[in-house]
């Protein structure tokens, strides 16, 4: 074989053989059995990817407006607004929950603990209960109140106006739930519905009682529940999230005016 005739042959393999970008281009495609390239997969992929960011940013931005809503409207005000449209409760509870997955304790965890260690023969109100996960964890009965009821056992009403008779409970647990701008008249409904030895349990974000950020101080906040009538027991400041505060209603209420602080609203940054 001559050396022309090598040349030509080495030519001829050369022509046969599959760019690197190409072979990179049909082994990154979806193939149809025959063989065919189908970008239909990966494109859906991508579609779907894309929709459920924006559902998800969409889903937050709602739960940042009612968030806003709830902390700077009155209890009644809040009332009415998920009363025309409940659907709105949904989305704030699931945006609500989504925040809490990222909570290191939750502050109903602890509540709950503490219950179970009492006997089970103490009535108890939760104001703001959310789905009511306390009453499905503790073997009390337990009177569960929120602004809307997805749950036969959940009373929606406002809660510095509840249903419940005077001196008719043991315990009243206020799970991060002291967001209107009327919040005192929730707790003196708690006053009122207590008997006498009963138990206040609070658990409010830090960032709401924390001075050094613009939020009320701790101590003006415990000063003014002890001015309604009760006796602090105690104050836990150990979790990076929440203020865990224990009350005991005093067996003798004397009526005075009361100087109430205001709770920095807890809003989440616009993204």
């Amino acid at each position: 074989m001559t050396e022309e005739q090598r040349r030509s042959k080495k030519r001829k393999r050369g022509n046969h053989r599959i760019p690197t970008a190409a072979k990179n281009n049909a082994s990154s495609s979806t193939t149809t059995p025959s063989g065919v390239a189908n970008p239909t997969k990966s494109s859906s992929k991508s579609k779907s990817s894309f929709l459920d960011k924006m559902k998800t940013r969409l889903s937050g931005g709602y739960f940042r407006m009612i968030n806003e809503k709830l902390y700077t409207c009155s209890g009644d005000e809040a009332l009415e607004y998920f009363k025309e449209d409940p659907s709105l409760f949904n989305v704030y509870h699931s945006g609500y929950q989504a925040q809490m997955s990222l909570w290191p304790e939750q502050p109903n965890d602890v509540i709950i603990k503490w219950i179970k260690d009492r006997s089970p023969s103490l009535v108890v109100a939760d104001f703001g209960c959310g789905d009511a996960r306390l009453a499905k964890s503790v073997k009390n009965k337990v009177h569960s109140f929120d602004l809307v009821s997805n749950d036969p056992s959940v009373i929606a009403c406002d809660m510095s106006n509840t249903p419940l008779a005077s001196s008719s409970v043991n315990i009243a647990v206020f799970c991060l739930s002291l967001m209107g701008t009327n919040f005192p008249s929730y707790i003196q409904e708690a006053n009122r519905v207590l008997k006498p030895q009963g138990w206040l349990l609070i658990a409010e974000v830090k960032s709401r009682l924390d001075p050094t950020t613009g939020g009320a101080d701790p101590n003006d906040f415990v000063k003014a529940i002890c001015e309604l009538g009760f006796a602090s027991k105690s104050k836990d400041l150990s979790n990076k999230m929440f203020i865990l505060f224990h009350f005991q209603k005093k067996e003798k209420q004397k009526p005075r005016d009361i100087n109430w602080p205001e709770l920095k609203p807890c809003l989440y940054k616009r993204r």
